[in-house]
């Protein structure tokens, strides 16, 4: 009886134990889709430290819930955004080569500009000098770039000395004298590069009679190349005209154009190429 008793208590024993293995196993397949005979999983030797299993056991719970639930369709993600960053890669890839393209062509320009502007601008400054001498009768002109060493960007200062004058910046010249200067200056580009029309609006009001004589004989060498319309009430320069145009008004409140053309100077110039207006 008494065998009989200790069989059923470890019947009993073996199916708890089993019981509890049982779902043990379920735990591991649920929680870590292993089993304890799983060659995958980790076996623990006699004496394990199982505080420290479970430390270890929470951190890799807690890891795995940081990273979520899993993504199904990672894969086919995965390969959608290759084939947008190679996109975007090539992009910037021709956005690089279109910058370097641009700014060696912008080089490029900025030296041939430099050059042919160093060039330009010698030719003008020794046409300036020459130019300022024959409406002044004398004196000394020149024109400075503020910086050489950025000569696209600086500005230029015209420097000029009248007779009796010390040199000096236009800024403090007289009225008369700045517009002799700025006559000088725009006849010296006309020496360099040629226009074939020119406007000039009352520049011989300031000056006295003999510089109209020096301004009248210099405008004289450009008529074969460049048409003048002055707009003046100075009758030496009027006098010099080919063709004249006026305004008069025969009734009042009412204005008329009239023009009048001098034969004789206009027989001279033959009205060709660039006749002087005035």
């Amino acid at each position: 009886a008494e065998l009989q008793e200790n069989e059923g208590n470890s019947n009993i024993k073996v199916a708890e134990k089993g019981f509890e293995i049982r779902t043990i196993d379920d735990k591991l397949l649920q929680e870590y889709n292993l089993t304890h005979n799983d060659p995958k999983a980790e076996k623990l030797e006699p004496g394990t430290d199982w505080d420290q299993v479970e430390l270890e056991l929470n951190e890799l719970k807690r890891k795995k819930e940081s990273m979520g639930p899993v993504n199904l369709f990672a894969i086919e993600e995965q390969e959608r955004l290759e084939e947008r960053y190679n996109f975007l890669q090539e992009q910037q890839q021709d956005l690089t080569d279109a910058k370097d393209d641009l700014l060696q062509v912008i080089s490029k320009i900025n030296s041939t500009t430099k050059k042919l502007f160093k060039e330009t601008f010698d030719k003008v400054q020794e046409e300036f000098r020459s130019m300022f001498k024959r409406l002044f009768n004398g004196g000394r002109a020149d024109l400075v770039l503020v910086d050489e060493s950025d000569i696209l960007e600086c500005g230029i200062e015209i420097i000029a000395s009248p007779p009796g004058k010390k040199l000096q910046s236009i800024t403090l010249l007289s009225g008369g004298e700045k517009a002799m200067t700025a006559i000088a200056l725009m006849l010296s580009l006309f020496s360099v590069k040629p226009s074939p029309f020119c406007v000039l609006d009352e520049v011989d009001a300031p000056l006295d009679e003999s510089n109209i004589g020096r301004f009248l004989d210099v405008i004289k060498e450009f008529v074969g190349t460049t048409q003048f319309m002055i707009v003046t009430h100075n009758k030496r320069t009027i006098s010099m005209a080919d063709i004249l145009y006026g305004i008069t008004m025969e009734v009042s409140g009412i204005s008329k154009v009239v023009s009048v053309k001098f034969k004789e100077n206009a027989e001279k110039a033959d009205l060709k190429p660039h006749p002087l207006h005035a």
